[in-house]
């Protein structure tokens, strides 16, 4: 198996949007790992004299062309022998952050309470990389828990070139904060070679992202990839060592958490033997349903089941 290395450059970035056709930067076999190296922060968000800028991070400003989304994807990679119908998995080994401050943004008429906060702000933060902690504004300092808000393969190739901001069935911005390291993802893939592409960066975040952004930040990540042909899925599912998580995404997040947890129950009854019935009821028992994001556009609920739960005593 073979590791590459994927830095963030004109060449390797797409500026806000997944598209089928967009030709893949590096070619892998399963099994191979990959560091993926990404940016944050369009022009606008970019912070004043004695905050640290990345060399490249101008470059691909200046010269990528600029998408309908707001995110910076490093990718996409393309696994030899991946075809629609199969499973992609993603084991997350690291996620590191590759500079010293992050951002955040209220936008007008956007996050989850646009009515009382109209107007713009936008923050930067100090970011002690050494330590793992972010000073605030309001002198309170938080601990990081890295993660990526972006993981996703390439969608379906009939939808074309769509923006970043909304999570769909083939991954994007999902911005679940239980895909850092040592979580395992499972994406369905959509088109040959699956196309992966990854960004979004976050230091930290709660569950909701409420106010549209988290403590946005260039980070470094190292996943490792394999192909399942012996899987079949709608919509991305996760797993750790102790939980297994079903995710969903809708307009509406009732119907986000009907999904998700109509999906929990499927894999309940089809990998695990449980009759439906009582599959609903064990989630009822021991399964937590969370807002993943409420700012996306599509909102997003993930069930979260521990392992320790499911089986017989």
């Amino acid at each position: 198996m073979a590791h590459h290395n994927l830095p963030a450059t004109p060449e390797t970035v797409a500026w806000g949007y997944f598209d089928a056709a967009r030709a893949p930067v590096l070619e892998i076999d399963s099994g191979d790992t990959v560091t993926f190296e990404t940016l944050s922060g369009e022009p606008e968000d970019m912070p004043p004299a004695g905050f640290e800028i990345l060399p490249e991070h101008p470059e691909v400003h200046q010269r990528c062309e600029r998408g309908r989304g707001p995110h910076f994807l490093t990718g996409p990679v393309f696994v030899r022998g991946a075809q629609p119908g199969d499973v992609l998995e993603v084991r997350i080994l690291s996620c590191e952050l590759r500079q010293s401050w992050g951002w955040n943004v209220v936008e007008p008429l956007l996050g989850t309470l646009p009515e009382d906060f109209p107007e713009r702000r936008l923050l930067h933060m100090p970011i002690d990389i050494a330590a793992g902690t972010v000073k605030t504004p309001w002198g309170k300092t938080l601990p990081l828990d890295p993660f990526f808000g972006i993981y996703g393969v390439a969608p379906p190739a009939a939808y074309g070139r769509i923006g970043t901001a909304e999570p769909r069935e083939h991954g994007g911005n999902m911005d679940n904060k239980e895909l850092k390291a040592g979580t395992t993802l499972f994406l369905p893939v959509w088109n040959e070679g699956a196309l992966f592409s990854t960004g979004d960066g976050h230091g930290v975040q709660g569950d909701g992202e409420v106010c549209l952004t988290a403590l946005e930040t260039a980070m470094r990540g190292t996943f490792e990839f394999h192909l399942r042909k012996d899987m079949t899925l709608s919509l991305p599912r996760a797993e750790t060592a102790s939980e297994i998580i079903t995710m969903a995404f809708d307009p509406d997040l009732d119907d986000a958490a009907k999904t998700a947890l109509r999906q929990m129950i499927d894999l309940l009854a089809t990998e695990h033997g449980m009759d439906r019935r009582d599959a609903y009821t064990l989630c009822s028992l021991a399964a937590d349903m969370r807002v993943t994001q409420l700012v996306d556009g599509n909102k997003g609920i993930h069930t979260v089941l521990p392992k320790s739960a499911i089986g017989r005593d």
